[in-house]
């Protein structure tokens, strides 16, 4: 599986980015899905996943009730949309698919590149 992320940005705080990770491989619709992140000095952190089909979807504490991840495997993409952003959600944010959902990084067999995410305040 392929994975090729996008759609990373400068915002101000309070706005609003939508990335995409388009994937590629004739598997690739059944995996799951996740986004990290990764800040500068940081270790990189779980984001939100979901399952196969996108039904079933989880978020870190930070960005619950702010980021929603949503899927659409007819066009092999997962999406991230980013609402409320705060100076702290500046990262590099990477998709990447493993076999079940999970929120552990060592889980997820393959990663796209990262796109970064600049938050402004």
């Amino acid at each position: 599986v392929q994975l090729q992320a996008f759609g990373g940005g400068l915002v101000q705080a309070g706005g609003s980015l939508r990335l995409s990770c388009a994937a590629s491989g004739r598997t690739a619709s059944s995996y799951a899905l996740g986004w990290f992140r990764q800040a500068p000095g940081k270790e990189r952190e779980f984001v939100a996943g979901c399952n196969w089909s996108g039904t079933n979807t989880h978020y870190a504490d930070s960005v619950k009730g702010r980021f929603t991840i949503s899927r659409d495997n007819a066009k092999n993409t997962v999406y991230l949309q980013m609402d409320t952003l705060k100076p702290e959600d500046t990262a590099v944010y990477y998709c990447a698919a493993s076999a079940h959902p999970t929120n552990w990084a060592p889980d997820y067999s393959f990663w796209g590149q990262g796109t970064q995410v600049t938050v402004s305040s």
